[in-house]
């Protein structure tokens, strides 16, 4: 098969023919169609973060048409279209016993990022147990951003709790931040989008925001506050994670607010220990999603209460371009990489 490998940090990848995977007792073969990208892809060819074995193949945002199944596997067959959750998680410990498989303790790899070779290939393998069905109407694109920034937008809302009547404000709005805005909308509450463009402020209305805020023509704090009375927002969703993003986020809040940690940066940062005591308030961090999560992400699409956020595709041998866009900020939305068989499907081959 053919696949983008990584061959060393910091380098471009490399397209190379490669033995196809055979799947385990418990695994299932998949047929890539699409595969999405997104700044922990980047985040991997800078070092940071997780740091896989090398060579290696990325993609973790993985679609396809299951081709073969383990000899244990009942459930699935060939020719179903799946989706893939990321956490090879171990099913026995604390975490896992109660849901929450992306806290894992005894984790086996992540797809695309850890230990488990990803969707940048024609093939890969997975354990049956964490592929989620998907219907026929779907796109191949808006299948694979579900397994990413669905469920992370997904399970950030609930963590969020976010209730009929509040006031949200949402940090950025690439791929997540588009999704975490359609999402609180949903759930009845006030959005306030902060972006840094033109371009992106028509996409946030599009979203449904009902307030659009530049982040370089106002101060967002107190652009926050003359629009809800002096108050501040119930809750924080920072999808971008810097340290400016946390600090005029922390000063958005009211009394008893919310910031939601969704993404994050290498930075360490600065918070002041009287504005949380006495404002009362709560940092919540959110890391990916649960299993059920991605099961919920998928019927959301399915029934059209999440629109697509999907605003670029690449055939995967550009990889490397799809990743230059990303980088560069000019991705709009969420860049998904097709496999000749996901090209040929989706009309663009």
């Amino acid at each position: 098969m053919k696949a983008m490998i990584l061959p060393e940090l910091n380098q471009p990848l490399k397209l190379e023919e490669v033995e196809t995977p055979e799947p385990g007792p418990e695994e299932a073969l998949i047929q890539v169609m699409a595969c999405g990208i997104d700044a922990t892809d980047l985040k991997i060819l800078d070092g940071f973060g997780y740091v896989p074995k090398l060579p290696f193949i990325l993609g973790h945002e993985t679609a396809g048409i299951v081709t073969k199944v383990g000899s244990q596997i009942t459930d699935f067959k060939q020719g179903d279209r799946v989706v893939a959750y990321n956490y090879f998680y171990c099913g026995k410990c604390p975490f896992c016993r109660i849901h929450r498989e992306q806290l894992c303790v005894d984790m086996k790899g992540v797809l695309g990022i850890l230990e488990r070779f990803g969707g940048y290939a024609e093939y890969t393998t997975t354990p049956a147990r964490q592929l989620v069905p998907v219907p026929e109407h779907i796109p191949w694109p808006d299948v694979a951003v579900c397994s990413d920034a669905g469920i992370t937008s997904v399970h950030a809302v609930d963590r969020a709790g976010v209730k009929l009547g509040e006031t949200v404000l949402v940090i950025g709005i690439g791929g997540v931040g588009a999704i975490t805005t359609q999402l609180c909308k949903a759930s009845g509450a006030r959005v306030f989008v902060v972006v840094r463009s033109e371009q992106r402020a028509r996409k946030a209305l599009e979203m449904g925001a009902d307030e659009v805020l530049n982040s370089r023509e106002v101060d967002i704090a107190n652009s926050v506050r003359q629009l809800t009375g002096g108050l501040g927002a119930d809750c924080v969703m920072d999808c971008v994670g810097a340290k400016e993003t946390l600090t005029y986020g922390m000063d958005s809040l009211q009394h008893g607010g919310r910031l939601v940690l969704v993404g994050y940066t290498a930075e360490r940062y600065p918070l002041k220990g009287e504005q949380l005591d006495q404002n009362e308030l709560t940092i919540i961090g959110t890391r990916g999603g649960r299993f059920v999560d991605l099961v919920k992400t998928v019927r959301f699409v399915a029934e059209g209460r999440i629109k697509s956020v999907v605003t670029d595709l690449y055939p995967i041998e550009e990889a490397n371009e799809a990743l230059a866009l990303l980088r560069d900020g000019k991705a709009m939305g969420r860049v998904v990489l097709l496999t000749p068989e996901g090209q040929r499907a989706a009309g663009t081959d």
